[in-house]
């Protein structure tokens, strides 16, 4: 028993170590003045032990006919498991295409300032569902412990995915739609900086692989088109397009109001536009990701321009040509329609 005791006391002492080791470390880089970031991280982990390394990035694979990462897979029990209550709010998207922005409104519709940005990441006021990456809480542990009401849930799933229990919850969905050309692009630089994501490569094979559907979550065709034919079922879906909220911010957000049964007043409506103003988040390091140790701010930021048509920065005459020519054939059934310039 005197042992035993011994061994426990002698692991707690070694975790309180760590625990001043981690926060020396951090302490030391915010002296610094350094952007986190892996390389951050890198450093951070040797000081501690001198050994640790980042993890590579993940793997690509094919999961019942969509490609994913074990980062949205290992915990896929929980996730399809997930306890909705009724009241649940889901910010649904494919990724790069307004999540967060869409995610800050919602939160300031709700919460306001009784959610100190100062003290409290956008992050961890919407929980990510499925993301489950290691030493962080899963996006599930997260939402099971969070205090406020409505729950606010982001996700990336395409439809087929979702848990069962959002739709026999009669949940609200909030789907964010981005046109497909500028999606790849701001996905492109996403992957580049992102550590957390599958190697991007250049440019050239991104668009082809976004082209034949190898993205993490899938085609974005699918995506856009299996959320918008589950609309004409389910009515609790409101679907916004990000050129519609570049274009007009107030009558979208009239939209959305009138969607969840919320009636702010002039003054609140104008706080939540002027804090969503992209260069307002952009400089907002409770939702610009800056603290985020996996995104690397040396080679592109979190948000990059928040603009539509800035694939004509990218794509090449044959490459637009190439890519309309392919969305022809896939998006030819659909009713859905995109603006890709103004």
């Amino acid at each position: 028993m005197d042992i035993t005791k011994r061994w426990i006391s002698s692991f707690v002492m070694l975790c309180q170590a760590f625990t001043t080791a981690v926060s020396s470390c951090c302490l030391f880089v915010h002296a610094l003045g350094e952007r986190p970031g892996p390389h951050t991280l890198h450093s951070l982990c040797s000081c501690v032990s001198g050994q640790m390394e980042l993890p590579p990035r993940p793997k690509l694979f094919d999961f019942h006919g969509v490609y994913m990462t074990n980062y949205f897979t290992d915990n896929w029990d929980n996730v399809q498991n997930f306890q909705a209550r009724p009241n649940d709010i889901i910010i649904a998207t494919y990724p790069k295409a307004g999540t967060t922005w869409v995610s800050y409104i919602l939160d300031q519709l709700y919460f306001g300032q009784s959610a100190p940005e100062s003290l409290t990441t956008l992050t961890e006021r919407v929980p990510f569902l499925e993301m489950n990456i290691p030493l962080i809480p899963s996006g599930v542990e997260t939402l099971d412990k969070l205090p406020t009401s409505p729950r606010l849930i982001k996700t990336h799933l395409p439809v087929q995915f979702m848990p069962r229990s959002f739709w026999e919850q009669d949940c609200r969905v909030v789907y964010v739609a981005r046109n497909a050309k500028d999606s790849v692009v701001s996905y492109f630089h996403f992957d580049r900086m992102n550590m957390a994501q599958p190697e991007p490569g250049d440019w050239n094979n991104f668009l082809q692989r976004f082209m034949d559907g190898k993205m993490v979550f899938g085609p974005w065709y699918d995506h856009v088109t299996g959320w918008w034919e589950k609309k004409q079922t389910h009515s609790k879906i409101h679907y916004m397009f990000y050129e519609d909220m570049i274009e007009d911010m107030g009558r979208e957000l009239d939209g959305l109001c009138s969607f969840l049964g919320l009636s702010p007043s002039e003054e609140e409506k104008e706080r939540v536009i002027e804090g969503c103003h992209f260069d307002n988040m952009k400089n907002n390091s409770m939702t610009n990701y800056s603290t985020d140790l996996v995104m690397d701010f040396n080679i592109s930021p979190f948000m990059r321009k928040g603009k539509v048509g800035d694939w004509k920065n990218h794509f090449t005459v044959a490459q637009s040509e190439q890519f309309d020519e392919d969305y022809q054939k896939k998006m030819n059934n659909s009713q859905l329609r995109f603006r890709s310039t103004f």
